[in-house]
């Protein structure tokens, strides 16, 4: 930690021959810190995400996220600017360099609203869901999964248009579970990688025999929509509480009334939330819904979040 600060002290770092200027943190995890810096050749923002890597699978782990980042170039998917790999004495660190989005997360705006006593419209609703479904899309189709979406995982640009990010949880989206011994390590690996409270049923007890899918996607943007609709997710509180999270997922959502939100949205979220990942829709069904559900084109830019 000391060797990552001294960084910053300097004032400056170079990556890939650029010289950018620090300005500020913007947040730290377990093992990884977000710093704000300022291209000198462009006058830019960026979010430079520094991992400290403690070992050779730690190296292996940032450079895949890396290169997931670089499968795509998506305006919902987040872009990465350049990636380098540092020594810092005897450690290493992976710096991802991000672009910056000063509107900050969806759930930034989530509680912002939530602060006023107000919530997201159902047509910002509709249009977010539809930029998130895009950027879903575009992962599924190359064959992956995200597997840790949430509102602190999806960034807003400057029209309020959704940015997913934190690629560092991707793999495969079909896995074919052969055995006992395969099922205990994807459970494991899903509760290191998997949000709790946005953890699709069958990530939490997997079985023996069975096949996992990007619908676990489906799962978490179900939970994502309760959030924009609600103000937190469905599980959210259960968790808080200390309640059994793996327990609650099992049984059938049940959804609040509002006057705020149509009969179409709120059955749109009910087949996200289903408890059998058989029974769940695909993005591309999710997608072709939406897309009817969208207010006319003239109406589309009225609204701005």
């Amino acid at each position: 930690m000391g060797h990552a600060l001294c960084v910053c002290s300097r004032g400056t770092v170079i990556i890939d021959n650029k010289r950018y200027l620090f300005i500020q943190k913007l947040g730290e995890g377990g093992f990884s810190y977000v710093d704000l810096v300022e291209g000198l050749h462009d006058g830019h923002f960026y979010a430079l995400k520094r991992i400290l890597c403690h070992e050779q699978q730690d190296r292996e782990e940032a450079q895949r996220e890396a290169d997931m980042h670089r499968l795509f170039h998506h305006p919902n998917i987040l872009r990465l600017v350049a990636y380098c790999l540092r020594e810092r004495g005897t450690k290493h660190e992976a710096w991802l360099l991000l672009p910056f989005f000063k509107r900050g997360t969806l759930w930034n705006e989530i509680e912002r609203l939530k602060d006023k006593g107000n919530f997201l419209t159902e047509e910002q609703i509709l249009q977010l869901l539809l930029g998130i479904c895009r950027g879903l899309e575009a992962i599924h189709a190359r064959g992956y999964a995200h597997r840790d979406l949430k509102p602190t995982n999806i960034l807003l640009g400057d029209e309020g248009q959704p940015v997913l990010m934190d690629l560092g949880s991707m793999n495969q989206a079909c896995i074919h579970v052969e055995g006992s011994r395969q099922a205990l390590a994807l459970q494991d690996w899903a509760a290191q990688r998997c949000t709790i409270s946005y953890r699709a049923p069958e990530l939490f007890s997997v079985q023996s025999h069975c096949v996992i899918d990007e619908r676990t996607d489906v799962w978490s943007l179900g939970c994502v929509l309760y959030a924009m609709m609600f103000g937190e997710g469905p599980y959210d509180m259960v968790f808080q509480k200390g309640d059994s999270v793996a327990l609650a997922v099992q049984n059938q959502l049940s959804i609040p009334q509002s006057p705020r939100h149509s009969s179409a949205l709120r059955q749109l979220l009910a087949s996200m939330m289903t408890v059998d990942p058989q029974q769940r829709p695909p993005i591309s069904l999710l997608l072709s819904q939406l897309e009817a559900l969208q207010p006319p084109a003239s109406g589309q830019h009225t609204t701005q979040i």
